[in-house]
């Protein structure tokens, strides 16, 4: 479904991500994991074409076509889609409206499904999406979101982030109903949890990528063994 060839970025002449050859199939889970400034995010935004983003080498190929050029509107179109680590605020606009702008289908019991599914009530669809929901709840709403837009490719940065313990098994459970409705995921992650959730996995380090492949070659790195790579210097707390 989605191929990375040969990428590069530089932003404000300081090299970002060096050469990236990842291939992402259809309806699969994977986890893109590594230390913070590893590039993760970067690589994220550069896929779904944001501001500043947009200056790379190398070609980005979705089912098929480049679309290097295309702008974030034009990518989201072709059903590519990504849920911020900090979901955003939108004063003065209520959930219902929120969710009825992504839902292919415009139904109310629709909209009430999606939120049951992430864990939250009905009542919800009244409340402003301002400063009155916490993190958590933002987070499940854009959640719900994705599950009413239906997109064919999501990337979800730190999709447990703000989340409780006891919430992380609806989370769990949305990202199960995505492959569900054939939809690639991409988790961009810090946690063991969600990596056990993916099925293949990709371990990123200044700006490289270290190892790909099944989840269970990546778990060396959240046992705080370095897993070898061009950088000498391993992450404090890890054994090379």
């Amino acid at each position: 479904m989605l191929e990375l060839q040969d990428i590069s970025l530089k932003i404000n002449g300081k090299e970002i991500l060096k050469k990236i050859n990842i291939h992402f199939e259809k309806n699969k889970i994977y986890a893109l994991v590594g230390p913070n400034g590893a590039g993760k995010s970067t690589l994220a935004y550069v896929i779904m074409g944001l501001d500043g983003y947009r200056n790379i080498e190398g070609d980005i190929i979705f089912e098929g076509k480049s679309i290097k050029n295309l702008s974030i509107d034009e990518r989201a179109k072709r059903g590519i889609t990504l849920a911020w680590q900090e979901p955003a605020r939108y004063e003065g606009l209520t959930v219902e409206k929120y969710l009825l702008v992504s839902a292919k289908k415009k139904d109310k019991e629709e909209l009430k499904k999606a939120l049951e599914t992430v864990g939250l009530n009905a009542d919800y669809l009244k409340r402003a999406l301002d400063k009155t929901l916490s993190g958590g709840e933002r987070k499940k709403i854009e959640l719900a979101s994705i599950l009413l837009m239906k997109p064919k490719l999501v990337m979800l940065d730190e999709p447990d982030s703000g989340i409780d313990i006891a919430s992380l098994n609806n989370i769990f459970k949305v990202i199960k109903l995505l492959k569900e409705e054939g939809i690639t995921v991409i988790l961009i992650t810090h946690s063991l949890a969600v990596l056990k959730q993916a099925e293949d996995a990709i371990l990123m380090c200044n700006g490289i990528v270290v190892e790909k492949g099944s989840k269970e070659k990546i778990v060396p790195y959240f046992e705080k063994k370095c897993i070898p790579c061009p950088y000498k210097k391993a992450g404090e707390g890890y054994e090379c």
